[in-house]
């Protein structure tokens, strides 16, 4: 369990469990790539919807974007980042998936352990559908410019974040 407290920001420091990282990955093998549990309370009043952003500070890496989540909606269970999710639409992370992607952080470049960010952003509108162009799935980059937009408009009222680490420092 995940929890991100409440608005306004608060942050908290933990480590990254195995069942949340890259199922895929060789460097640390038996990872379940299952999204964290997530949950908030105390929204702005008038939060429209929420952003769901998981990003590696060391490596500068988007493992998941998620968007127009209800305003309704005070968490995500474990493993809401698959595709397809019906908790809102997912941009394609840095490894070219439409769905959450777990740390794998490379043995060989250091530092080994990685930071990972969690937040969860409240706007008092509903972001417009990011469309795919041609064979190119909307990816972290359109997500992050349409939240540019949406904080020059002020229509971020409020985010909160939650960091964990792997492997542990």
């Amino acid at each position: 369990h995940r929890d991100l407290h409440s608005f306004p920001t608060r942050r908290s420091s933990d480590l990254i469990p195995l069942s949340m990282v890259w199922n895929q990955c060789s460097a640390y093998p038996g990872g379940a790539d299952l999204s964290p549990q997530l949950s908030w309370t105390n929204a702005p009043r008038k939060t429209r919807s929420f952003v769901v952003v998981a990003y590696d500070v060391t490596a500068s890496f988007t493992h998941w974007g998620m968007y127009n989540v209800a305003s309704s909606t005070t968490a995500l269970p474990q493993g809401a980042g698959v595709a397809g999710s019906s908790y809102g639409p997912q941009i394609s992370n840095d490894f070219g998936d439409l769905s959450y992607d777990g740390p794998c952080p490379p043995t060989t470049l250091t530092p080994l352990s990685h930071e990972y960010v969690f937040t969860v952003y409240a706007l008092d509108i509903t972001l417009p559908t990011l469309q795919p162009i041609g064979d190119f799935q909307p990816g972290a980059e359109a997500l992050y410019h349409a939240m540019i937009a949406a904080a020059r408009r002020g229509d971020i009222l409020d985010s909160a974040s939650i960091v964990g680490y792997f492997p542990a420092p």
